[in-house]
């Protein structure tokens, strides 16, 4: 039995705004560097100019190669793999610490909290970095 196909209506797909240029359709990004450079804090592009002006604002544009990086959306992604990440890697630490060196309940609690929150804030940036780098190189939200 053949189904026949569906025949394709122009109006229900809208046109994406890199269909006109078709040059910039077929050039391809390779995600691994860009997500290192993102990891770096650096432009996903060239690797040189800062991809952050604050603490996790992203910049305009680049200073060096002039790439424009307001297109991210990067929304929740970064904090999701932060708390993955730092979520795995205490969760392991504290059962080999408490394992190993039975420390007071408090003790431990007070450690655990500052490695956390010291393991958060470093990450977190760097989380925006990749997910940034990652949306370049794969040419989502308008990059």
């Amino acid at each position: 039995m053949v189904i026949p196909e569906m025949p394709q209506d122009d109006t229900t797909t809208p046109a994406a705004p890199e269909q006109a240029n078709p040059s910039t359709q077929t050039e391809q990004r390779p995600w691994k560097p860009a997500a290192l450079r993102g990891l770096r804090l650096r432009c996903p592009n060239c690797g040189e100019g800062k991809l952050l002006k604050s603490y996790l604002k992203v910049k305009h544009s680049c200073d060096n190669c002039g790439q424009e990086l307001y297109h991210n959306r990067a929304d929740d992604g970064p904090a999701y793999l932060t708390i993955l990440l730092v979520g795995h890697l205490l969760g392991f630490a504290l059962h080999i610490t408490y394992m190993q060196f039975r420390p007071d309940p408090l003790t431990l609690a007070l450690i655990m909290s500052l490695v956390t929150i010291s393991a958060s804030l470093l990450l977190l940036p760097r989380m925006k970095g990749l997910v940034v780098a990652y949306q370049w190189a794969k040419r989502m939200h308008g990059f």
